[in-house]
């Protein structure tokens, strides 16, 4: 009698990837976010080489995330009204077309920055209707007791996509045929990510024809955030957070390698690197482990941590330091993201999951432009390695507090959907 072997069972971060939409969504998100990593290296090498004044940068990134910051809202009552994956196909199609008017402006040497500012504050209102189209459909396609192991998987690509592989393809790419050359793939990147969403089966959106007004609907995605403390108090736990340690983080830790460390950019790669790989890490753990029944303990805690660990970038003496800061701050920002997505696609209901998704990431944001502005006058008043620290004590001792307001703990059996 002939024996059949049984089927190798897949290693639990990639268990997901059995569905054949959430694989193709998967696959496109994938590379689309190397893209996005190409892009980070080749915006920033263009705008320098049409202009060396760091103001120009700041222009460039200030036209990218404000339309983002003021399309997440609207995307939110869309993503709940139309079928999400025709969202993420028109938005991908969008960037898609404005980063090849880019490659053609940038390879025919006629580019000037305010073609780049104007291009960009296109594609960042595109990817404010991305974000909660993305995080609310994931449920849709993914079974519920495989939701912690796609979390995890997502959190997995990230750093090795964006952090990682992007810009060192980006780099690449530079060095042999300019910025138009890295602008081209980024571009085809989207090209990809859109024929995979194309060839999902069409996804029903979770509102039928009572659908109401689009005012409504955003008003009745509010006083759902506003009828459960885990939601309003998290978004405002990361406002606070982010307002303290994120400015000082992305303004501060180059000029501490470079000027205090006397690095070369190269460390500073490694050094960002390491953040990737700390990610990594924490994603393959969590993907089979699983999460505590108990999400917002295990979230805030792992959260405290993490802000606490940007201390870390101020105490170092050393680039290795920086590195091992760099690995726990993002390993451990990882961990708690994955609850965090977790909790949300579990205990939020799905029809109203993209309008609560675009108010996370709108609320989390609203003050980071904030934080960039006072990271370098602060650092004059009190030093970099004195703002570093106090950044990351400050910022965990606010992200902490905020898991002892009243029902914090309990999100199982509060929440509510108030009328």
């Amino acid at each position: 009698m002939a024996r059949h072997r049984a089927p190798r069972e897949l290693p639990g971060l990639l268990v997901p990837l059995r569905q054949r939409d959430f694989r193709l969504l998967w696959t496109g998100m994938s590379t689309s976010l190397i893209g996005d990593g190409i892009l980070l290296v080749a915006l920033a090498w263009q705008v320098y080489a049409l202009s060396g004044a760091p103001a120009a940068m700041s222009v460039v990134g200030f036209a990218l995330s404000l339309p983002q910051v003021a399309t997440l809202l609207f995307g939110g009552v869309i993503s709940d009204r139309f079928d999400r994956r025709k969202i993420m196909l028109c938005t991908d199609l969008v960037r898609g077309a404005v980063l090849t008017v880019l490659t053609v402006l940038s390879l025919t040497g006629v580019v000037q920055v305010w073609h780049i500012v104007a291009l960009v504050a296109v594609y960042g209102a595109a990817s404010g209707f991305f974000g909660p189209a993305f995080d609310s459909i994931v449920p849709q396609l993914v079974p519920e007791r495989d939701l912690v192991k796609a979390n995890a998987l997502d959190q997995f690509v990230r750093p090795a996509a964006l952090q990682m592989a992007g810009p060192s393809i980006g780099g690449i790419l530079i060095a042999i045929g300019g910025s138009g050359l890295a602008f081209a793939l980024d571009a085809a990147t989207f090209a990809v990510s859109a024929t995979c969403l194309w060839l999902m089966r069409p996804v029903a959106s979770s509102q039928g024809e009572d659908a109401g007004s689009v005012w409504e609907e955003f008003k009745e995605g509010m006083n759902y955030v506003r009828g459960n403390v885990w939601l309003w108090g998290t978004f405002l736990a990361a406002t606070f957070a982010y307002l303290l340690f994120i400015g000082p983080t992305e303004v501060l830790l180059p000029f501490v390698v470079k000027n205090e460390l006397h690095g070369s950019a190269g460390d500073l790669g490694l050094v960002l690197a390491s953040g990737g790989i700390g990610a990594i890490a924490a994603a393959l753990i969590v993907s089979q482990r699983g999460v505590p029944r108990r999400y917002m303990p295990f979230i805030y805690v792992t959260w405290t941590l993490a802000t606490l660990a940007v201390a870390g970038y101020g105490m170092a003496t050393a680039s290795w330091h920086l590195a091992i800061a760099c690995a726990l701050v993002n390993g451990l920002e990882a961990a708690g993201t994955i609850a965090w997505a977790t909790a949300k696609q579990k205990l939020v209901p799905e029809e109203l999951l993209g309008r609560v998704s675009s108010v996370d990431w709108f609320i989390s944001i609203a003050l980071v432009p904030l934080s960039y502005a006072m990271a370098a006058p602060v650092a004059s008043a009190i030093g970099v390695q004195n703002t570093l620290v106090g950044a990351g004590v400050l910022g965990a001792i606010v992200t902490f507090a905020f898991l002892f307001l009243p029902g914090m703990r309990s999100p199982g059996r509060l929440a509510v959907n108030p009328t």
